[in-house]
């Protein structure tokens, strides 16, 4: 049963509900969402804090990783004093705090074909991952389950959006038989930490749009920013470039 509004959360996203293109409907919306969230590295704190501050009723947490002292200035749920801690159970306790109406639960391990059943149950997921390998199997999964995907990348200055709806558009798959992914991780060239929180807050963006059917999304588009011009391109798909997963 879908849960409505309380009086308390109605007043609490007041600013939500007054804009036509939300209202009761659309908050209540998030209310009862399920969001996945795939790598609690700077994309996915800032998107973990965007859609858990915004009312979404149930976000799982999927990663594998430890605190470290370098993830601090970008990774903005975490301070000193998580240092060492799993990176899933660090990012439960400052979202709890931020909007106890929020369900936290969190995986501790790899993305693996055994999260299809995961997957199959979320409203969304986003790919807030740093790695080739584990991007093919996340858009794998997600139109094996018929379940949207948000991607989301940042290296340097650069950042990197594509929204995938199986069924409707072409797939991450597809994009990345046309472009070339960098070779480069975050450890050799670096990353700046306001890029990253840009490219994730978008991804919160997106899949509050999907979850809500508001506005406009980029389908079968790449959407790139370039922080140091602070621009944003379009680059569309052409037709036809379904692959054998999206076909």
């Amino acid at each position: 049963m879908p849960k409505m509004l309380s009086t308390t959360q109605a007043l609490r996203y007041n600013r939500h509900i007054v804009l036509p293109q939300v209202d009761l409907d659309g908050q209540e919306k998030l209310v009862n969402a399920h969001i996945v969230i795939i790598g609690l590295g700077g994309l996915g704190n800032a998107a973990a804090s965007s859609l858990c501050a915004s009312g979404v009723g149930k976000l799982t947490l999927l990663d594998f990783d430890d605190i470290e002292h370098h993830n601090l200035p970008r990774q903005t749920l975490f301070n000193d004093k998580d240092v060492g801690k799993p990176k899933v159970l660090a990012a439960k306790d400052k979202l709890a705090q931020m909007n106890s109406d929020c369900q936290i639960m969190t995986v501790d391990a790899p993305i693996s074909e055994q999260h299809l059943d995961l997957i199959k149950h979320a409203d969304v997921v986003l790919d807030c991952t740093d790695n080739s390998d584990a991007r093919k199997l996340i858009n794998k999964l997600c139109y094996t389950a018929h379940t949207p995907l948000i991607s989301g990348a940042a290296i340097r200055f650069e950042g990197q959006l594509f929204v995938a709806l199986p069924g409707t558009s072409c797939c991450y798959n597809c994009f990345q038989r046309l472009f070339s992914s960098p070779q480069l991780s975050c450890v050799e060239a670096g990353i700046f930490s306001p890029v990253v929180n840009i490219i994730g807050t978008y991804q919160s963006l997106y899949a509050m749009q999907v979850i809500m059917g508001v506005g406009d999304l980029p389908l079968n588009t790449l959407m790139t920013f370039d922080g140091l011009s602070h621009e944003w391109q379009k680059w569309a798909l052409p037709e036809g470039t379904h692959c054998h997963l999206c076909k």
